[in-house]
């Protein structure tokens, strides 16, 4: 499982900047540590009291799902509604069988992830892969690009964690990278130093995309 430190945490949870009344997802929620720290972000002037927010996650491992369901209890969380599936290939956060829109989408997804079930993404029914199909082998725009499709129109925010490569690697990444640049939605990348993350030393970024960019 993929840990995001708690530094990383506070540092995303205060760059989206979320607001009372929010929704918030995270559509690879882990133990739910980076969902708990963007929550409780939120302005509010008694901090026993739950924040105003309303939480969402996904989770494809079922143990670790069970933790995130336990950690979203202990942390005053109670009406988070966390579900056990795999957010590529069968999301549960659906509505009238379109995505389900959130203010944030905030994620630390799996680097690089391996069969993340490019072969059936151009029939993909909620249509998230118009622009372009990552390769196979490697799953971070797949996870980007439902993460922006899940932000709401006019005013959604998405931060994602990802691996350096992201930012440079080229064929269909490359012409995703720049179709997200052509629709003006990057707002930001904040280069990651190495060593930072359990399991891997390789550099990270964190992007930021804007749905509600002002000129």
């Amino acid at each position: 499982e993929f840990y995001t430190p708690a530094e990383v945490a506070t540092l995303l949870a205060k760059l989206l900047a979320p607001k009372p009344g929010n929704k918030i997802c995270d559509p690879t929620c882990g133990s739910g540590s980076l969902l708990v720290k963007v929550a409780h972000e939120v302005p509010r002037k008694d901090k026993t009291q739950p924040a105003n927010v309303a939480v969402f996650g996904m989770e494809n491992n079922n143990q670790t799902y069970a933790l995130a369901r336990m950690n979203m209890f202990l942390h005053g969380l109670d009406a988070a509604r966390i579900e056990w599936c795999d957010a590529l290939n069968s999301p549960k956060l659906v509505e009238d069988s379109r995505l389900m829109k959130f203010d944030i989408v905030v994620a630390n997804p799996p680097f690089s992830l391996d069969k993340w079930g490019a072969e059936k993404a151009a029939a993909d029914p909620y249509g998230r892969f118009h622009r372009g199909i990552p390769p196979k082998t490697r799953g971070d725009y797949a996870f980007i690009t439902h993460m922006i499709e899940a932000a709401g129109a006019g005013s959604g925010r998405v931060g994602v964690i990802v691996a350096h490569g992201v930012l440079f690697r080229g064929a269909a990444e490359g012409r995703i990278r720049q179709t997200l640049i052509e629709e003006d939605l990057l707002e930001a990348v904040i280069g990651l130093p190495v060593n930072l993350f359990y399991g891997t030393g390789i550099p990270a970024a964190i992007l930021l995309f804007n749905k509600g960019k002002k000129e």
